[in-house]
């Protein structure tokens, strides 16, 4: 079930000049919550971000700050949720004849006092990657 879908802004560190300061799409899915019949997750927390085109910063270059500020706001157990960065498709070149398929990443952290550190990229294999895009479809509670 879904329980969060907006435009999440952070804070950045950078006192007056807002530094580091940005915005991205959040979507946030409870697994538990739902179907009553459905397969127990040890990570029920799902946390998909993508970068939205107005914001300053990427959500690669600050995803241990998303990550912390997430788990603040939400009160999510960390060792609960699995958090991925969504990459959409794109078509480039003067007649958009190349093209970069959509991916999806999954990204560990270290946590150190409840702090997203040192942070590990993957790519989202099969199954967990056929669950997340059902979840991602459109009209999908």
């Amino acid at each position: 079930m879904k329980i969060y879908d907006d435009i999440f802004v952070w804070d950045g560190w950078g006192g007056l000049l807002k530094l580091a300061s940005g915005k991205c799409r959040v979507k946030i899915f409870d697994l538990k919550k739902g179907k009553p019949d459905a397969v127990a997750f040890l990570k029920p927390i799902i946390v998909v971000i993508s970068d939205v085109p107005d914001s300053k910063m990427s959500i690669k270059s600050c995803s241990s700050h998303i990550a912390t500020r997430l788990t603040q706001k939400f009160s999510i157990d960390h060792s609960r949720m699995l958090f991925i960065e969504y990459y959409p498709s794109i078509n480039y070149g003067d007649k958009h004849q190349y093209h970069i398929p959509e991916k999806y990443e999954l990204v560990e952290f270290q946590w150190h006092e409840d702090r997203a550190i040192a942070p590990k990229w993957r790519i989202l294999k099969p199954p967990m990657l056929d669950v997340v895009k059902d979840l991602l479809k459109p009209g999908q509670q």
